[in-house]
């Protein structure tokens, strides 16, 4: 081990928040140890901005409790740890780390259970990758390094503690970890690791519970490096573990999705990780519609239906939650409204609440070469840009286009069906034969007057009342309508 000052390796209490200083001086007051450790000590050491800092102790978890209150929550089974809140932020503590006495492990080897409290000198054992192994006191200004780790951070090398096999057996997820820093970091990985780095290894992750998945890979799409980090998934063989039906391919359409997710988190945008998956799932979606489409689903029905198919079989490996899964179809089926809406609804379908991701990923789709959105990723670009008379001129074209379009579609249509029919059923009369070469029919044998009075004889004619028939015997009585009184009677 070797204490660094805290200066020399450029850092300072002045580059710290404070909710992070009062988490390690309430433990320190209490008289235990407190030391930042993690990511943020190692981007601030390589002059990045952390996004949170966690804190290490010797105090167990209900010690914990003790210091901080109300405001501290343990969590977690297989790996007790605190959260504490201060303000609105959320520190994650744990508890130093000692070699289990008797390990509890699944059948390839992933630790089960490990609640066993040490001492600093067996927690770095513990901890994955070296550059995550650096103990800061802020207080102090002192830098604990049991591991060296202060070299790989000059060299920009990504190494394991341990035994890379062994540590992956341990842990799956680490194999995330490892592409994620290393796309993150711009870090080389150590060659000790890429020797068992293999396909093979890779399925270890299928033991991985599809919850804690889902969470590591919304990590990959928001650290800002996602289209870095992308083909290494496909080169290492994690691709096929995380997404189900998804080729192994990057398309246009996904490429620039990731380099405009990574743009944002550059400039302070939020993003919404759900988006990303709405993008990588599409392709299956569309295949999916057209499959119910064949068998003459409405195209509404299938949409829905095509959108649970999709998702449910995404959840084998990665289960997104219920409000997310929710974003992803209603981003889908925006692209339908957006594509050909009624002019009456138009400037209602502008202020819808899904409006922006749905535009958004239509024009991502336009700007990847994708033909089929007719140019209305433009179209509806340009209609948010403009002032109230503007839109109203713009929908008055639209709506002409439409009608437009409309008729001459009708039109083809009309022209295709009346040629199918004359093709398909053969005429009653052929053209060789004239008119007046067709049979007469003959004449009838009575008038049709007397048909008209007698009914009864044209079913004889037909054969169904023979002539004897008592109906034919009965005499019509006539009635004299002068002894007959109308009206209302006394």
């Amino acid at each position: 081990m070797q204490t660094l000052h805290a200066s020399k390796c450029g850092l300072s209490t002045t580059q710290l928040p404070s909710y992070i200083l009062d988490v390690i001086d309430s433990l320190t007051k209490a008289g235990y140890e407190a030391y930042i450790v993690g990511g943020g000590v190692r981007d601030l050491m390589l002059g990045l901005t952390p996004k949170d800092f966690d804190a290490v102790t010797n105090a167990t978890p209900a010690q914990i409790k003790e210091v901080f209150g109300r405001r501290c929550r343990i969590i977690g089974r297989r790996f007790e740890l605190a959260h504490v809140y201060s303000g609105r932020e959320l520190i994650e503590v744990a508890t130093f780390r000692a070699p289990p006495k008797k390990s509890v492990t699944s059948a390839a080897g992933m630790i089960l259970r490990d609640n066993n409290w040490g001492t600093i000198e067996q927690d770095f054992v513990r901890r994955d990758f070296s550059i995550n192994a650096m103990y800061y006191q802020p207080r102090k200004g002192v830098v604990l390094d049991f591991c060296n780790a202060i070299d790989d951070i000059q060299t920009k090398t990504l190494r394991l503690l341990g035994d890379p096999k062994l540590r992956f057996e341990e842990d799956p997820v680490r194999m995330l970890r490892t592409l994620r820093f290393a796309a993150k970091l711009n870090f080389s990985i150590d060659p000790e690791i890429l020797k068992v780095f293999t396909p093979e290894a890779t399925l270890l992750l299928r033991d991985v519970s599809p919850h804690r998945l889902y969470d590591e890979s919304q990590k990959l799409f928001t650290m800002g490096h996602l289209n870095r980090v992308l083909p290494m998934l496909i080169e290492f063989g994690i691709w096929q573990q995380l997404f189900a039906e998804v080729p192994a391919e990057i398309n246009q359409f996904i490429e620039r999705a990731a380099r405009n997710t990574d743009q944002r988190i550059q400039v302070g945008k939020t993003i919404n990780p759900a988006f990303f998956y709405a993008v990588l799932l599409w392709e299956q979606f569309l295949a999916r519609c057209d499959i119910y489409a064949a068998k003459g689903v409405v195209a509404a029905e299938a949409r829905a239906q095509a959108g649970l198919d999709v998702l449910k079989r995404q959840a084998t490996r990665t289960i997104i939650p219920r409000f997310a899964e929710t974003f992803i179809r209603e981003v889908w089926e925006m692209q339908t409204r957006l594509l050909n809406p009624k002019p009456q609804q138009i400037e209602l379908l502008s202020n819808h609440a899904r409006f922006r991701a749905g535009f958004d990923f239509m024009l991502l789709r336009e700007k990847s070469g994708d033909e089929s959105t007719q140019g209305m990723g433009s179209w509806w670009d340009n209609y948010q840009n403009m002032s109230m008379d503007e839109k109203e001129r713009v929908i008055g074209q639209y709506n002409r286009q439409r009608n437009k379009s409309r008729r001459k579609s009708n039109a083809v249509v009309e022209d295709v069906t009346e040629s199918k029919v004359s093709s398909m059923i053969e005429p009653l009369v052929k053209e060789s034969e004239s008119r007046s070469r067709r049979p007469r029919k003959p004449a009838p044998s009575q008038p049709y007057e007397n048909k008209r009075s007698n009914p009864a004889h044209a079913r004889v004619e037909s054969g169904t009342i023979h002539a004897d028939h008592p109906i034919l015997k009965r005499k019509r009585v006539k009635r004299d309508l002068n002894s007959v009184v109308f009206g209302p009677t006394q």
